[in-house]
C-alpha cells in the first residue's frame, strides 16, 4: 500500500508523534478520512509488544492516542459548528465528496448523540460525524461526554487488542496477514450499508417508503 497508508511505515518513520498526528486528524479533519485509524491503533499495540520502533509503556500509549482522539473530535465538532451549512454547499474535490458527509449526516440522525461513540468503529463515518454533530447544533457537554467515552474506547480497545495478539506467536509470524484482516474488518461496515443503500435505492428509485 502507498506509504503514507502502511501504519508500520509510519510508526517506523515518525514514532509517537505521528501516531498521534494521524489519530487526530483521522477523527475530525475533513482531509483525514482516508489516513489509516483502526488498522494503526493496532499495530501500535503490536509495536509496543514487542518494543519496536515504540517503547512507550501500554498505558501511557493508551492515554495519549485518546486524548488525540478527543481532540481531532472536538475539533470536528467546532469546525462544524463554524462552516457546517456551507460544507453541505460545497462542490466535490479530489479529498472533499459531499456523499462521506451525508452518510455521517445519515448515521447521525439514525443514532443520536449515541453515534459519537457508534461511528468511532466505522471508517469514513468516524471523520465526519462530530463535524455533523457541530452544524447541527448538539449540545456542546453532551458531545463531549460522548466524545470521551467514544475516543477512549475506541482507542484503548484497539490498541490493547494489539497489544496483547502481539504477544502471540503466529500473530507476531504473520503480521501482515493480519493486518490485511484488520482493514478488511474496518472497512466491512461502511461497504455493507454501501450495498444496503443501492439496495434500497433500487427497490425504490423514487425515493418513498
Amino acid at each position: 500500500m502507498p506509504s503514507v497508508l502502511d501504519p508500520q511505515h509510519l510508526i517506523s518513520t515518525f514514532g509517537l508523534i505521528g501516531i498521534l498526528a494521524v489519530v487526530f486528524a483521522e477523527s475530525g479533519l475533513l482531509i483525514g478520512f482516508f489516513l489509516p485509524g483502526d488498522s494503526l491503533l493496532f499495530t501500535t499495540g503490536l509495536l509496543v509488544a514487542g518494543g519496536t520502533y515504540l517503547h512507550q509503556p501500554l498505558w501511557l500509549m493508551c492515554l495519549l492516542v485518546s486524548a488525540a482522539a478527543v481532540l481531532g473530535d472536538q475539533t470536528g465538532y467546532l469546525f462544524g459548528r463554524r462552516f457546517g451549512p456551507a460544507l453541505f454547499r460545497r462542490p466535490d474535490s479530489r479529498l472533499f465528496k459531499k456523499e462521506n458527509l451525508a452518510r455521517a449526516r445519515d448515521f447521525f440522525q439514525r443514532y443520536g448523540a449515541r453515534s459519537i461513540v457508534l461511528a468511532r468503529f466505522v471508517p469514513v463515518v468516524r471523520t465526519f460525524t462530530p463535524i455533523v454533530a457541530g452544524a447541527s447544533h448538539m449540545p456542546y457537554g453532551r458531545f463531549v461526554t460522548y466524545n470521551v467515552i467514544g475516543g477512549t474506547l475506541w482507542a484503548c480497545g484497539v490498541t490493547t487488542l494489539g497489544y496483547f495478539l502481539g504477544q502471540v506467536a503466529f500473530v507476531r509470524a504473520n503480521i501482515e496477514l493480519i493486518l490485511i484482516g484488520v482493514v478488511v474488518v474496518s472497512v466491512l461496515p461502511v461497504a455493507v450499508e454501501l450495498l444496503r443503500a443501492r439496495h434500497r435505492t433500487r427497490r425504490d428509485p423514487a425515493g418513498q417508503n
